[in-house]
């Protein structure tokens, strides 16, 4: 589903007074107390991508899908309690009267099916609509109004399709559902295509390879069609959120990305760097680690750049290499390189990818470009905070080469090698990313080192 220019458009569509008048006797009776429970397995089964697995939470299913599910309560759905069906409990269960005008509707209602029609005539106002089934090829004629002059021949729709009762039953005259979903032709052969690898599976897990023509089929498993609505749509709201643009306050990219290695071999790592051709080297920020980085000659930064802009920065200290990007994707093809390039001389410590948590509109999401968010330093502050407070935590307990092998915490235990750990501490401190980015340390190392049983430092 194309978030640009192919994004599926819910529509409304009048229905005559007296199916309106039957839909909500349908409504009443599905939310008596003996039935609401049937009522609320029926919705959860018609929007179930929305349901399961938290995607609500990403977004909510469209006025249209949450209709077409209630319709699907009122003509399809079995209940699984042995209760009659709504359209059945009306029919043959005389308790109230229903007018004729009314009950006309409940066989088209009966035998009413989801299908994804494809026009075959130019809309235009005042004249009818022929459209033809995407599935079976079946055709269907339906009225014509103002509503049309939203509708086009390159888009099909995904609706319900309703016998008109005042024509013959062999007509291929039908009504409105009431609404829709406008489709692309391309999501419209997706949908299709997703429902009817879903029914192969049904078939070959139950042995029974005789599901029925369409109509059948959509009879009896048209929730399916809306599921697979449902994963298109979910599907293309996560390809935008994936390829949101979080830029700083002015106006760069923010480096969100970030995997922290140790290492013993400062020289070998600087030259396997400087030979990667589109990195550049820098001189060291002053605001990292002020004076102190003027005397340490093992600072060294590399960047990348993509268009001006500074997409990567890897800076390698006497004992850490930190690996800084503005994408997972990016990062993890530096990591691969460097994998190949310094092998087991790389010690993984950590790493994030999780962006600053962020709600984004609707509209932020189907933008027709890619969605920009500016990240405060606060929220910069709290993603380096609780990456750094995570590794270094976990550090503590990781075998470290400058220590012999020894984890921090255990080479700790020796008065020889407290000072060692100290050093290790303190260059971290001294090159803490937010110095750098923020100008003070985003993690507070006294923590770390209280965690590994060294004294803490007045601040």
């Amino acid at each position: 589903m194309n978030r640009v220019s192919e994004q599926a458009a819910g529509f409304w569509t009048p229905r005559s007074p007296t199916l309106d008048g039957l839909l909500a006797r349908l409504e009443r009776l599905s939310s008596k107390p003996e039935f609401i429970l049937q009522r609320e397995l029926a919705h959860a089964r018609a929007l179930k991508p929305y349901v399961e697995g938290g995607a609500g939470r990403l977004v909510a299913p469209l006025e249209q899908e949450i209709e077409l599910a209630s319709l699907y309560l009122f003509c399809d759905y079995y209940p699984e309690d042995g209760q009659l069906t709504l359209i059945e409990q009306l029919r043959d269960v005389i308790t109230e009267h229903i007018p004729e005008e009314e009950r006309q509707w409940l066989d088209p209602l009966k035998h009413s099916y989801v299908d994804v029609l494809k026009p075959l005539s130019l809309p235009q106002t005042g004249q009818d609509l022929v459209f033809q089934s995407l599935a079976d090829e079946t055709r269907v004629i339906l009225p014509g109004g103002e509503f049309v002059k939203d509708f086009t021949m390159d888009r099909p729709l995904l609706t319900r399709v309703i016998h008109d009762p005042n024509s013959p039953l062999e007509s291929e005259r039908a009504v409105w559902a009431g609404c829709g979903v406008t489709l692309s032709q391309a999501d419209a052969k997706a949908l299709l295509d997703m429902t009817s690898d879903w029914r192969r599976e049904m078939e070959m897990s139950t042995g029974s390879f005789a599901l029925g023509e369409w109509r059948e089929f959509t009879k009896r498993f048209g929730y399916m069609v809306l599921w697979a609505f449902a994963e298109q749509r979910l599907a293309t709201l996560i390809d935008a959120a994936v390829h949101v643009e979080y830029r700083t306050a002015d106006d760069q990219f923010f480096l969100y990305a970030i995997a922290l290695y140790d290492h013993h071999e400062h020289r070998m790592f600087a030259d396997v760097l400087s030979e990667m051709t589109d990195l550049s080297l820098e001189k060291a920020d002053p605001s990292d680690g002020g004076e102190t980085a003027v005397r340490l000659p093992s600072l060294r930064q590399w960047v990348q750049r993509d268009g001006g802009l500074l997409v990567a920065k890897l800076t390698l200290t006497a004992h850490q290499l930190l690996v800084e990007c503005d994408s997972p994707q990016r990062l993890d093809l530096l990591k691969h390189r460097l994998a190949a390039a310094l092998g087991f001389s790389l010690h993984f410590r950590g790493e994030t990818v999780v962006p600053p948590a962020r709600q984004l509109s609707v509209a932020e999401l189907t933008s027709d470009t890619r969605p920009r968010l500016v990240v405060t330093p606060e929220e910069e502050k709290t993603l380096l905070n609780q990456f750094l407070e995570k590794t270094y935590l976990e550090w503590a307990d990781q075998p470290h080469v400058a220590l012999g092998g020894q984890t921090p915490r255990h080479a700790a235990l020796a008065p020889g090698m407290r000072e060692k750990i100290g050093e290790l501490i303190d260059d971290m401190e001294r090159h803490d990313p937010g110095r750098r980015r923020l100008g003070k340390t985003a993690f507070d190392y006294n923590r770390l080192r209280a965690h590994v049983g060294l004294e803490e430092r007045p601040d």
